[in-house]
């Protein structure tokens, strides 16, 4: 007896771009477009660009590329299209009543790429609650569109079984999710606040999806995360400790991708994960030296940052994928305290990252000698513990000691008799 494997049938999709200026990086654009859409397991047919002033309020582009878009979407056999904007309600169902085919845009395709990836409870609820904002906005104009096909882009992840909700269900929905993520907050809080106590420093790698931020994490604590090429191949966060010199530690987080035109229900419902990188002690910037697209994407970093309020920290970027380049090149990066040529899968640089994050962190500390006598021994383990013990020595006296403290509990490791040297 033959055994026959069912298969999804695949998406075949066109990108639709609407270029408002010869400098607006259309083309470059439809390429991340046309990554994205790989990602979500959709084979990209064809292309159309319209040079427009605007972009058209009713149909996204004009009547006259409305008809050579059909004719490309019968040509090519395509199921849908991908807009590279977020498309109203007003578009998405005018678009759907002219073309008769599946309506992606570019938060949709976003979206649908976090339902997919998302693993813990956090991630999941957060993704739920950005595609149930997106298709609240978006009722009248979504039906069809994403029933026609049944399945592929868009209907992945815990929106699925939402589609056919009314408002009021979704209102319900959208607010029980807000509470669970408020716990998911208050917890996040604690532990926020148990490390403060801890008066253990924390760095955050930021950048563009796909800069190599989990292959860096990995490289540096061994902290097993997936690594593959693909965008946004890793959503949740991600917290290792990384020894330093003089067992120092601090504490490294990894953070979502950030991308062009980040839809900003994701923004709003990934505040509680993005606020990791607000509280994060340095920032280190990771960029892919390999793409072509360098300072657009380092543009991209810098307003996400921004607009998440992250300002005033030392930055330290990292152009990484050195291994990638045919010659070294000289980067530089004027937003950065220290830059630096790395790559994660040579461990190229990543000593002297080392060594600039012990220096960043011994800036904020003071350096001290001192003579405790045994009675005050304790003390010396709250240095090990918060400090950076650089030598200790046992004389007939006590215990002499060179370190680097926090500021924050120098008060606390004064001995109780004047020890110092």
């Amino acid at each position: 007896m033959t055994g026959y494997e069912m298969k999804e049938p695949e998406e075949r999709v066109i990108l639709v771009g609407v270029s408002l200026s010869e400098h607006d990086l259309t083309e470059e654009s439809l390429d991340e477009l046309e990554e994205l859409a790989k990602t979500a397991k959709a084979a990209v047919a064809g292309r159309l660009i319209q040079s427009r002033e605007s972009v058209h309020p009713a149909t996204y582009i004009g009547k006259g590329k409305l008809a050579e878009l059909k004719e490309l979407i019968w040509e090519n056999e395509a199921t849908g299209i991908i807009c590279d904007d977020e498309l109203t309600s007003v578009q998405l169902q005018h678009l759907e009543e002219e073309l008769g085919c599946k309506i992606i845009d570019r938060t949709l395709l976003i979206l649908d790429i976090f339902a997919a990836r998302a693993v813990s409870g956090e991630g999941k609820i957060q993704v739920e609650l950005a595609q149930l904002k997106y298709r609240a906005s978006r009722l009248t104009g979504l039906g069809a569109s994403l029933s026609r096909l049944g399945g592929g882009i868009g209907t992945r992840g815990p929106g699925e079984k939402k589609l056919e909700m009314d408002r009021r269900l979704i209102r319900e929905r959208i607010s029980r999710l807000k509470g669970e993520l408020k716990d998911v907050e208050r917890h996040r809080e604690l532990i926020r606040t148990q490390r403060q106590s801890s008066h253990m420093k924390m760095a955050a790698l930021v950048g563009y999806t796909s800069a190599g931020k989990s292959s860096l994490e990995n490289a540096l604590t061994d902290a097993g995360i997936l690594e593959d090429a693909m965008l946004f191949s890793t959503l949740d966060t991600t917290t290792r400790a990384l020894t330093l010199e003089g067992e120092r530690e601090i504490l490294l987080t990894d953070t979502v991708g950030f991308i062009r035109k980040l839809p900003h229900h994701l923004v709003e419902a990934f505040k509680s994960t993005l606020e990791e990188v607000k509280y994060a002690d340095i920032i280190i910037h990771v960029v892919d030296a390999s793409n072509p697209q360098i300072d657009v994407q380092m543009h991209v970093v810098y307003e996400t940052l921004r607009q998440l309020g992250v300002e005033g920290k030392p930055v330290i970027t990292l152009f990484n994928k050195q291994d990638l380049l045919p010659e070294p090149v000289r980067m530089r990066d004027a937003q950065a305290d220290y830059t630096l040529a790395v790559s994660a899968r040579t461990g190229q640089g990543l000593d002297e990252l080392k060594a600039v994050l012990l220096e960043i962190l011994r800036r904020e500390q003071i350096y001290m000698e001192r003579l405790y006598s045994f009675a005050d021994a304790g003390k010396i383990q709250l240095i090990r513990k918060s400090g950076e013990l650089l030598e200790e020595e046992y004389v007939a006296e006590g215990i002499r000691v060179k370190a680097y403290v926090p500021k924050e509990i120098y008060g606390m490791l004064l001995p109780a008799s004047d020890g110092e040297t």
